[in-house]
């Protein structure tokens, strides 16, 4: 059976997901997690693809991108596979990294970007090991999670240059200032 086509086309919004091989582990400590980060903001920079949210789980990642240029294809063969390469070598392993292709939803801005970014932001409390730790826990987990792009929404100390947060907490809280940064802090919590 032949592979359903991408949809691609200029300013296209989706959320990105990639899970490793047999649901391993991709990342085998922080610095795997750095050298990946490293890769994404490259990606962006060589593609000109727009990352607007992103976490980093042990076995997967999600990223919420716009590719004003219908270009995603390449941006994640590129990414996914500069990685892979620099994981193998590392690790001193060899073959597939990833499972099988990149899951990429096309999402509508309007109705689900809000939800999208406030559902990959809610990644690290979300599983399993922390289901019956307090909600204070939780929340003071999620703004010093290093792997997410929300320390940033939340904190201009913590911004990364190749995310970009005007767009997110325009349709949350307004603007990227103390108001719409607190606003969608209370947004992402109250999830």
């Amino acid at each position: 059976m032949a592979r359903p086509l991408r949809i691609e086309f200029p300013g296209a919004w989706y959320h990105v997901t990639s899970r490793g091989n047999e649901r391993k582990s991709i990342f085998s400590d922080d610095s795997d997690r750095r050298k990946f980060l490293e890769i994404v903001a490259s990606s962006v920079e060589s593609y000109r693809v727009q990352v607007h949210a992103y976490v980093l789980m042990g076995n997967h990642f999600h990223l919420l991108v716009m590719t004003p240029q219908a270009n995603l294809q390449s941006f994640m063969q590129r990414l996914n596979t500069a990685y892979t390469v620099y994981f193998n070598r590392r690790h001193r392993r060899a073959g597939h990294l990833l499972q099988g292709r990149y899951k990429a939803i096309l999402i509508d801005v309007d109705s689900h970007l809000a939800e999208i970014s406030r559902y990959l932001h809610l990644n690290p409390v979300r599983v399993k090991k922390f289901s019956n730790q307090e909600i204070g826990f939780k929340k003071k987990l999620l703004s010093n999670y290093p792997w997410s792009s929300y320390p940033g929404y939340i904190s201009l100390r913590k911004r990364q240059a190749f995310v970009t947060y005007e767009v997110v907490l325009s349709v949350v809280g307004g603007k990227d200032d103390a108001r719409g940064r607190r606003g969608y802090r209370e947004f992402v919590l109250a999830g």
